[in-house]
């Protein structure tokens, strides 16, 4: 198992001096792993986040979220288009950099919709993530769907959800769990875990506390959550995220309801996390001895 940080918790921008910043906070506070977020695919220079992950020894995934204009839950075919080209681009700097996931918010956009889905903006979604995943699994990588809340898409909202989605996806395509949403849209932290595991498809964690703050300091049932992931012998990537407007980008923040400055020291912060999801790791292993 790989624990790893999101690259927002560094920095909100991704030029040189971004990544370098990101990928070096990483290693510093312990992590294995580097989740770094493609806001801005076209410019993105993946071949120097290669460099740096391999100075650095960090293994490396990547995650987006959608936007209106990419939205592959449009009933606008060019929408949908455009949507599945930035995640063919987003597949070249996965596989540029050495990854092998390309996780978030990738079938619908990430925002407030004012209207449920349609049934052909679930069809569209599916059909193109099908088709991505296989051109993704040919160059060795998974996409991973994160469940997000009711703010940030109406395609689903919860594990049982997007099993549902995927039972119209061909492919091998994972869930992506996230603390903080569910903490919003489930009944419980351990049901979804073992839904989504049973059905094979659990493949990609987000921790991160219901305030976005330092972990623990929130009210996310944690000590439930990873007793759940012990439970059904999770062993993939375990990714910190938490947001502060003092270091995420104008836009994101806004896009996210990043209104408050939870934290500003983002070493403190991100070494804390990595003591507190391996403590925690170690904590439920240790339960099998009683």
């Amino acid at each position: 198992m790989l624990i790893g940080a999101h690259g927002l918790v560094f920095t909100g921008s991704f030029e040189e001096a971004g990544l370098r910043r990101a990928i070096e906070g990483t290693k510093q506070a312990g992590f294995d792993l580097i989740e770094i977020p493609l806001m801005d695919a076209s410019s993105f220079d993946s071949d120097l986040a290669a460099r740096m992950l391999r100075d650095n020894d960090l293994a490396v995934t990547a995650s987006l979220g959608l936007t209106s204009a990419t939205d592959l839950t449009s009933e606008d075919a060019a929408v949908v288009a455009s949507g599945v080209a930035m995640l063919e681009r987003c597949l070249d700097h996965v596989a540029t950099m050495g990854g092998d996931v390309l996780c978030g918010v990738i079938y619908s956009a990430m925002g407030k919709y004012m209207s449920p889905a349609t049934p052909k903006g679930i069809e569209n979604s599916q059909r193109a993530i099908s088709d991505l995943a296989a051109k993704a699994a040919a160059r060795g990588i998974r996409l991973s769907l994160e469940v997000v809340n009711r703010y940030e898409s109406n395609a689903f909202n919860t594990g049982r959800g997007a099993l549902g989605f995927l039972d119209g996806v061909a492919g091998d395509v994972s869930v992506h769990l996230d603390t903080y949403h569910m903490n919003i849209e489930e009944s419980d932290f351990f049901q979804p875990v073992h839904d989504v595991a049973a059905a094979g498809k659990l493949g990609y964690v987000h921790i991160g506390d219901s305030h976005r703050g330092y972990l623990g300091t929130g009210t996310v049932d944690f000590a439930t959550f990873f007793r759940a992931l012990h439970d059904v012998d999770y062993d993939g990537p375990v990714v910190f995220e938490s947001f502060s407007s003092a270091v995420v980008s104008a836009e994101l923040s806004n896009t996210l309801g990043i209104w408050r400055n939870l934290w500003q020291d983002s070493d403190d912060l991100a070494a804390h996390a990595n003591r507190f999801i391996r403590d925690a790791m170690h904590a439920v292993e240790s339960i099998d001895r009683h």
